[in-house]
């Protein structure tokens, strides 16, 4: 006899079929979920009822392909469910006879049953026009079989199953130009959809497979033979002991779900029990991921609930400066929407993903002070990623941050941590110096680092367009400022030596002020300079955007017209600044030529284009010529 669903369920059943998941494939991992979930409640009951012993070994998921019949057919020897409960269970949508177990029972060995919502098998409507279960009850010689075709009634009867258990039997839909339902009937389909979805599900799901054997005694001749294969792999490696993971199974696990051919640097495992428990299996790859720094990219940890797979690349499980992090997390304590594929409190998402972020510091910061070696490949790959963490979302994270940063020293001429060299800092020194440049080869050649240098100060040397705005966010690092050699005052000179510069400047009072008149809105001043030793001249800026900043700003889509204050520093010391002052004396009309001259050798200096570079040729040429008549 024919029975009507409720109102209220039709109308439910109609939006599970249309549009509460989003993948029609979903259906075999829902099926398989719930086949676990009658066995683990099998299993669970036999261990009190004396009536039912049932040898763990013995319990397993089948599946079986009638291609002819176009029929897939799921069978467990699981709880089994009787009239009533195939009426409740299945006539009632949205009622879970998983969540009454667990409510019935109250145990912890009953915790891990996956089911909760009771929407689960409805996702078998996506792809079959009719569904018939067929079940038989632990503890009841009548076995029954519920049918619908999914539209607005069911029917259960009797029928005969010689098996405690169930059998599903999906009656596919036909194919049509959108969609092809045969494919559920593929081989190679069930396997990949069993592994990506239900490889960790704790009891064996089998299935009939063909195999290519080649035949004794006949050189390139095979038969096909069919035999029973296990598809999944059961247990999870993040479930096993640690003791019991070699490194070796660690390295296959990763390269062979992250698709990398090379062993991860890094393994990292966790487990957290309180609030909310999870597992996690985390990987630092030997290398940056060729697209790692464009758009195409995608971060996230892959997401696991009970073991069953719910969603990959789970992007709010990793912060963005830990985003080159590969891997999984395994909870029991998620709470998904009805169809798993969503999360319904992404607060519980941000308690994980916060115990993720720590752990993962920790883990960096053991490899910086424990393999230092190690650590610097990793910095090689990665440490671009950490320093636009820092700079990100306005510094919010550069307490997390900046413990593990590295630059290079010009004292060390190797990679320091800031620590190291505040641990090298000169008495009374309060700042932690730096300077931006393309290479540091460059770097070291700059003017400005000369008289620095000589003094045994040592600088940090910023070769990546992020690191001084990384520097520029944090402001200082254990109250110690963070000062640019080429920007602001700096003034490393003894009384006498600044009573000479005050004299040049007032001396040559006019001379600098005809050389900033040449050179008009160019730079903000020209002066007698503090910074040089043995060089001519020098760039240097104001407060605000920095040289370097400019460069990258202007590099940039919409950065361009952003400007540095830029300041010309002459060095009264050396031959050229007494040359300037015999031409002005002679002919100040020819310092308009020496001063386009001076300013395009400094833009080169620090690595600008300069405006007309035939122009400066030319010009070179000419005094090279006058000189030697």
């Amino acid at each position: 006899m024919k029975k009507k669903f409720k109102s209220e369920s039709k109308r439910l059943l109609d939006l599970m079929i249309n549009s509460i998941y989003t993948h029609k494939e979903i259906f075999l991992r829902e099926l398989i979920s719930n086949a676990s979930d009658a066995i683990d409640k099998r299993y669970f009951l036999s261990l009190t009822d004396k009536t039912d012993q049932i040898n763990r070994d013995d319990l397993k998921i089948t599946i079986e392909r009638d291609e002819e019949n176009r029929c897939l057919i799921l069978r467990d020897n699981g709880i089994g469910m009787d009239k009533e409960s195939l009426e409740n269970n299945l006539g009632v949508i949205a009622r879970s006879g998983s969540l009454a177990f667990k409510e019935e029972h109250d145990a912890e060995d009953a915790s891990d049953i996956i089911g909760q919502f009771g929407v689960g098998f409805y996702s078998s409507f996506m792809v079959a026009k009719k569904v018939s279960v067929i079940s038989r009850a632990v503890g009841s010689a009548l076995t029954y079989k519920w049918e619908s075709e999914g539209v607005d009634s069911y029917s259960i009867e009797e029928t005969e199953q010689a098996e405690i258990g169930t059998s599903i039997v999906l009656y596919l839909k036909d194919d049509s130009e959108d969609e092809q339902y045969s494919e559920f009937l593929s081989e190679y389909k069930i396997k990949n959809l069993i592994q990506k979805y239900s490889d960790y599900i704790r009891y064996p799901i089998e299935m009939e497979v063909s195999k290519s054997v080649a035949v004794e005694g006949k050189e390139n001749e095979y038969v096909t033979e069919i035999e029973t294969e296990t598809l999944n792999s059961m247990i999870p490696i993040w479930k096993r002991n640690k003791s019991e993971v070699s490194d070796e199974e660690y390295n296959a696990f990763y390269k062979n779900k992250y698709n990398d051919f090379e062993d991860p640097m890094k393994v990292i495992r966790t487990s957290v029990e309180g609030t909310i428990s999870f597992e996690a299996l985390l990987f630092i790859p030997a290398r940056t991921p060729y697209d790692y720094y464009t758009k195409e990219y995608e971060k996230g940890l892959q997401l696991y609930s009970r073991n069953v797979f719910i969603k990959d690349k789970t992007s709010e499980l990793l912060p963005e400066h830990f985003r080159f992090v590969k891997g999984l997390v395994d909870s029991q304590d998620l709470s998904l929407n009805i169809s798993r594929e969503m999360l319904q409190h992404d607060r519980q998402l941000k308690a994980i993903a916060g115990r993720i972020e720590k752990r993962i510091k920790s883990e960096l910061l053991n490899m910086l002070n424990d393999d230092r070696e190690t650590y610097e490949k990793f910095w090689d790959n990665f440490g671009m990623q950490l320093k636009y963490g820092v700079y990100n979302e306005f510094g919010a994270h550069k307490e997390l941050l900046q413990d593990l940063l590295l630059f290079y020293s010009s004292t060390e001429k190797k990679l320091v941590t800031l620590d190291e060299y505040i641990s090298r800092m000169q008495e009374g020194q309060e700042d932690i110096f730096y300077v931006s440049g393309d290479s540091r080869d460059k770097i070291d050649r700059l003017p400005q680092t000369e008289q620095v240098r000589d003094l045994g100060y040592e600088i940090l040397y910023l070769t990546d367009e992020v690191d001084e705005f990384a520097l520029q966010v944090m402001m200082n690092f254990k109250e110690k400022k963070f000062k640019s050699i080429t920007q602001g005052d700096f003034d490393f000179n003894s009384e006498e030596e600044k009573k000479e510069i005050e004299d040049a400047s007032k001396k040559n009072e006019d001379l600098l002020g005809k050389i900033k008149e040449a050179l008009q809105e160019k730079v903000s001043d020209v002066i007698v300079s503090k910074r040089l030793k043995s060089h001519p001249v020098c760039l240097s800026s104001s407060e605000g955007i920095s040289l370097e900043m400019e460069k990258v700003l202007n590099a940039m889509p919409e950065g361009g017209g952003l400007k540095a204050n830029k300041i010309l520093e002459i060095n009264h010391n050396h031959a050229l600044f007494e040359t300037l002052q015999k031409v002005y004396d002679k002919d100040p009309s020819k310092i308009q030529e020496y001063s386009g001259l001076l300013y395009d050798q400094a833009l080169l200096i620090e690595g600008f284009p300069i405006e007309d570079p035939i122009e400066f040729s030319n010009k070179i040429s000419e005094l090279i010529v006058e000189a030697n008549k």
